[in-house]
């Protein structure tokens, strides 16, 4: 039987990763503070997903979605009920992108270079398993995409490797192929790929692409 998913965060990225699991084979609950779209979210998920607040989707869950604003994440989860996080793996797909005009394309973050938003998140819910994931790659292509027959590559991490292995299964579900970077401190460079992959959409409209780690 497959894990329950618990979605924190209602926009295109929540909605997007609700289907998808729904697609294949999920009981999802989309967690929104917003009742007033509570009827949106039904509609968006075709009626399949429950819908509920932040902690009813947590307490509701085997697996955790964040799919907040990287700038929201941290308040929202210090406000939630511990107890529906310990010992469950969290798939973190937040990026630490701070409200200022990107520079020349180039997002800029609210973290240092020694530091990553998962660290800090695995500081608030050390009882939880952090991995980070999709990230990476726009909402369009988080789901089955189709780059004529290759796999893109995931990049995944943290402390857990239970955890790692039950996101890599789900990743390469969803037609990725997952590449284990290793601890939590590998946020700090896997994070930043997300800025990587903005600039050629900020600078010349280009959004239609996705990275692949080769080996020989």
């Amino acid at each position: 039987m497959k894990q329950k998913i618990g979605i924190l965060g209602s926009g295109v990225v929540g909605q997007v990763l609700a289907n998808g699991f729904i697609k294949h084979g999920y009981t999802v609950m989309i967690g929104t503070n917003d009742p007033d779209k509570h009827a949106l979210l039904k509609t968006q998920t075709f009626g399949k997903a429950a819908i509920g607040n932040f902690n009813e989707a947590a307490r509701f869950s085997d697996i955790i979605v964040l799919a907040t604003k990287g700038s929201a994440v941290e308040s929202a989860i210090k406000k939630l009920e511990k107890s529906n996080f310990i010992g469950k793996t969290i798939i973190d797909t937040t990026n630490p992108i701070a409200d200022v005009v990107p520079v020349n394309g180039v997002l800029q973050y609210f973290t240092s270079y020694g530091e990553s938003l998962l660290e800090r998140l695995q500081v608030i819910i050390p009882e939880a398993h952090f991995v980070k994931a999709f990230n990476s790659v726009g909402n369009g292509f988080m789901i089955n995409p189709d780059f004529k027959g290759v796999k893109p590559t995931m990049f995944i991490c943290g402390n857990s490797d239970k955890a790692k292995q039950e996101v890599a299964a789900i990743t390469e579900i969803f037609g990725w192929e997952a590449e284990d970077m290793g601890k939590a401190e590998a946020a700090r460079a896997i994070e930043p790929l997300c800025m990587l992959w903005c600039i050629p959409g900020l600078t010349k409209n280009e959004w239609n692409h996705a990275f692949k780690l080769l080996k020989q």
